[in-house]
């Protein structure tokens, strides 16, 4: 229930043009208070994060020696493997779509949508929080700028 209000609450901060201070989006991103809509601090704090055994929790998977998915998500590499790209795994779908977050898979994998192929990402959790998800939500939505 108070996942519901925390969603409810996001949705509407951002419909009304952002949220009004840095406590209340720290409080929706959980781990990641400094998470912001540009590539830069989504790739920072999401994709080059550390999990609590010190590994980086996405390019732990998708890096160049592994390349699940055949996504790379390495800093140097992850924003061309991304946006406009199609998915390896799930014909017609797309990984970012600029300007529609509903439509990007890289959301369906994150949200672990019904209509994935495989499973949810990040592969075994901890998943991402409501928070984080509606901040790389913000960032397509806006376009998916390299900034």
């Amino acid at each position: 229930m108070r996942r519901r209000l925390l969603h409810c609450a996001l949705v509407i901060a951002w419909t009304l043009g952002g949220v009004g201070c840095d406590e209340s989006l720290s409080d929706l991103t959980g781990p990641t208070p400094n998470l912001e809509p540009t590539f830069t601090s989504i790739q920072q704090n999401i994709f080059s994060s550390s999990d609590s055994s010190g590994r980086p929790a996405c390019t732990n998977c998708h890096n160049p020696a592994l390349n699940r998915g055949g996504l790379d998500l390495s800093p140097a590499v992850s924003y061309n493997n991304l946006v406009n790209v199609a998915s390896r795994l799930k014909a017609g779908a797309v990984r970012v779509i600029p300007s529609d977050p509903e439509n990007s898979y890289i959301i369906h994998k994150l949200e672990g949508r019904s209509t994935i192929a495989g499973v949810r990402m990040p592969l075994g959790g901890p998943y991402l929080e409501i928070g984080q998800i509606q901040v790389i939500k913000r960032w397509i939505e806006i376009g998916a700028p390299n900034n």
